[in-house]
């Protein structure tokens, strides 16, 4: 939160807004490739505890070579996501053994 700014920030009740739509958006002010590549990778290791922002993290994903304002924004919502969720996530103890049990049709 505090790389990219967002220690100060609202909280969001959802990871990308229901009327999101990505795209190229090639008339859009372009941003900091590095920044943009940062953010997008902090998300990524997140995804580990946090499978909710996964599909979220993967739309943004698809513009990294030539990333946009309103890319970046989408971005900054899922971090405000996750601040309004930091109490939840998947917690994995040292020294315990887990057994995935998986069902399928």
């Amino acid at each position: 939160m505090k790389k990219f700014e967002m220690d100060k920030c609202k909280e969001a009740s959802t990871s990308i807004s229901t009327s999101c739509y990505l795209d190229l958006d090639e008339k859009g002010v372009s941003v900091d490739q590095t920044k943009y590549r940062g953010l997008i990778g902090s998300l990524l290791y997140l995804t580990t505890s946090h499978p909710d922002i996964m599909f979220s993290v993967c739309m943004c994903v698809r513009f990294q070579s030539n990333p946009k304002e309103s890319h970046f924004k989408v971005g900054k919502r899922i971090l405000k996501y996750l601040k309004g969720t930091i109490n939840v996530g998947l917690w994995y103890p040292r020294g315990v053994s887990l057994s995935l049990i998986g069902y399928s049709d």
